[in-house]
């Protein structure tokens, strides 16, 4: 089964509510009044859930129970006042409560804007395959590139209130890894928590078809190897499209990263473009999940075939 595009919701608007919700590690809290002050500036209204600033009683690494995080996603989501939804920070623990939301009501509730990355991956792919829901890999409002990386603020706040401005994506360092143009329905995000979903029963049946952008974090060469060679051998890299290819922060020497990602995602057959521009780096471009485009590895762009938002 080849990928489809994903039902987009609406761009927002001057004093649209969004929520603020933790739903993997704790979140500082200066880091958070400091993100939503940046919310308000761009005349959102955030309203912060009831268990963002929570901390579980036995697990340090958790923002409160698996429950409790749950829950007040899928009463974010199902709050007709609330316009977008965006995680407070990463971390661990989406793959936790996951199957905690209630996807009935996530579903009956229709299209809103969810925001995250890192460990959100999981609920990426989850609003993907559960929802039918386009999303954005964008940052979260108490990391440290939303904070502190004005170019990754400003991706974020063109996409929601402006997308027609960003249909066309990368920076300049983007470099062609293998050459091509390829077009599909875009997907990604973690790619060590892409291969963490294998296995698991919402997992997509592979990337066919997709445009597939991936990044991450503090995983070193020989694990990245891992993590890629498990996507292969699984065989959800069958029939995907292209890859673009973000930031590799604490991986170790880019140069050694480098060919690992050449060795394993080169005899794809497939462009691929590095250095596109987004994950845990900054600049961080906001990159929407579940739309079709164009990848032009020549060129170093993502460009989509209509605006991330309606």
């Amino acid at each position: 089964m080849t990928l489809e595009p994903l039902t987009r919701p609406e761009r927002l608007r001057p004093g649209a509510r969004i929520a603020v919700v933790a739903t993997s590690g704790p979140v500082a809290d200066d880091r958070l009044e400091a993100g939503l002050e940046i919310l308000r500036g761009w005349g959102l209204d955030p309203v912060v859930m009831p268990h963002v600033r929570d901390r579980h009683p036995r697990l340090p690494y958790l923002a409160g129970t698996d429950e409790d995080r749950a829950r007040d996603l899928t009463r974010a989501w199902c709050d007709p006042t609330v316009s977008a939804v965006i995680c407070a920070r990463g971390g661990y623990g989406a793959q936790r409560m996951v199957d905690l939301l209630d996807w009935s009501a996530v579903r009956a509730a229709g299209p809103k804007i969810f925001i995250g990355y890192s460990d959100a991956t999981a609920l990426h792919e989850a609003f993907a395959v559960r929802a039918g829901l386009a999303t954005l890999h964008g940052p979260m409002a108490g990391a440290l590139t939303f904070l502190k990386d004005e170019r990754t603020r400003e991706s974020l706040r063109a996409t929601l209130f402006e997308p027609d401005s960003v249909r066309t994506l990368g920076l300049e360092t983007a470099r062609t890894l293998v050459p091509g143009r390829a077009r599909g329905v875009t997907l990604g995000g973690c790619v060590s928590l892409l291969a963490a979903e294998l296995g698991t029963p919402h997992t997509r049946p592979s990337a066919r078809g997709g445009l597939l952008l991936i990044e991450d974090v503090g995983e070193e060469d020989y694990r990245l190897d891992r993590i890629l060679t498990q996507l292969l051998r699984s065989g959800w890299l069958e029939g995907v499209a292209g890859v673009g290819l973000g930031s590799w922060e604490d991986c170790g020497p880019y140069e050694t990263v480098r060919a690992v990602l050449l060795d394993r995602l080169g005899g794809l057959g497939v462009p691929v473009v590095e250095k596109l521009g987004f994950g845990h780096g900054a600049p961080a471009l906001t990159m929407p999940f579940g739309v079709r485009a164009v990848l032009d590895a020549d060129a170093g762009t993502l460009t989509l075939d209509e605006p991330a938002l309606r």
